[in-house]
């Protein structure tokens, strides 16, 4: 199904392990017209199976019947690709993270600003339909007042050479907690090790306090015995477990209305039966953010995950790391 936006052009500039994502939904969507990689025959290879251009990224932006870029490259180029796209007059959406220095991702803010661009940084999670309907959930109070979460995200690699698990795994989780607790965190403490490549640590673990009084925990690895991808919510009225790595569509989000009773002169647990929380089980995460993309380059207006919420979620990182 094509996206009803007008006149939206995209160059995916990144073709590897997460950006041939990124080609193919910006294909079906009908708005690719060039990919761009620093391997030419990977580029060229892309540009045949989706039928469009494969440029260099100085022929991307200086192609006039693009207008917008979507950037998949290792993430210490994410700055240098960005301020030269927004330069160029395009459009930008980045991969997670924004930048890796916090006057890097604000320089891109500002240019941004300055250039009346849209950036969009790509915090998957925000865009998956039952996170939404999790967040949705808190909001109008279902949940109560938030106490504390926890999210694991853990797996048996893949294992990153240029950068650790904090930054390669951790920044969803970040951005849920985040949009969760409607406030940036007051205290990070972060602290990690590595086994399997010099200076690069596999496994992180990070505690949050936020002003509110709540609380959040991220474990973040890729030296793991299996896959798990959790996040649990606890309020007062209710607890949350969204489990993306559930099979079952119908549990991966589930709302657990347990209670305390204290008659009895001291708190007795009283349990009560997982109910499923309704969200749109056939919708992919990544397609609803490439839309929500395209959509923002045609109305103008700001997206979800803006630059405003990526340097919340860049300050935060910066703040765990040890």
């Amino acid at each position: 199904m094509r996206c009803n936006v007008k006149d939206v052009r995209v160059a995916v500039i990144g073709c590897g392990h997460w950006g041939k994502n990124l080609v193919r939904n910006f294909s079906q969507l009908g708005a690719l017209a060039a990919v761009v990689d620093h391997d030419a025959q990977c580029a060229a290879k892309f540009a045949q199976q989706y039928d469009v251009l494969a440029l260099t990224l100085e022929e991307a932006l200086a192609s006039t019947n693009i207008n917008a870029v979507v950037i998949a490259a290792p993430a210490e180029l994410h700055a240098q690709i960005a301020l030269k796209a927004i330069d160029a007059g395009k459009d930008v959406y980045v991969e997670k993270p924004l930048a890796l220095k916090l006057d890097d991702a604000n320089a891109i803010a500002n240019a941004a600003a300055q250039g009346e661009r849209v950036l969009m940084v790509g915090h998957l999670l925000q865009y998956h339909p039952a996170f939404e309907a999790l967040l949705k959930a808190v909001k109008e109070g279902l949940l109560g007042d938030l106490r504390y979460a926890y999210s694991n995200r853990v797996s048996m690699g893949i294992f990153r050479r240029e950068e650790n698990a904090l930054w390669s795994l951790a920044p969803h989780d970040f951005s849920m907690m985040l949009a969760l607790f409607g406030e940036e965190p007051d205290q990070v403490q972060g602290t990690g090790a590595g086994w399997v490549s010099d200076g690069i640590k596999d496994e992180y673990r990070v505690n949050m306090t936020f002003p509110s009084g709540g609380r959040a925990h991220i474990f973040a690895s890729w030296l793991h015995p299996f896959k798990e991808q959790k996040l649990v919510v606890v309020g007062s009225k209710a607890m949350a477990v969204f489990e993306d790595t559930n099979a079952d569509k119908a549990k991966k989000l589930q709302l657990f209305r347990h209670s305390i009773d204290h008659q009895s002169g001291k708190p007795v647990p009283v349990k009560a039966e997982a109910e499923a929380l309704p969200y749109d089980m056939d919708a992919e995460p990544l397609r609803q953010e490439c839309e929500h993309f395209l959509r923002r380059c045609s109305d103008r207006a700001a997206p979800r995950t803006d630059s405003k919420e990526a340097l919340a979620v860049l300050r935060a990182l910066l703040m765990a790391s040890d």
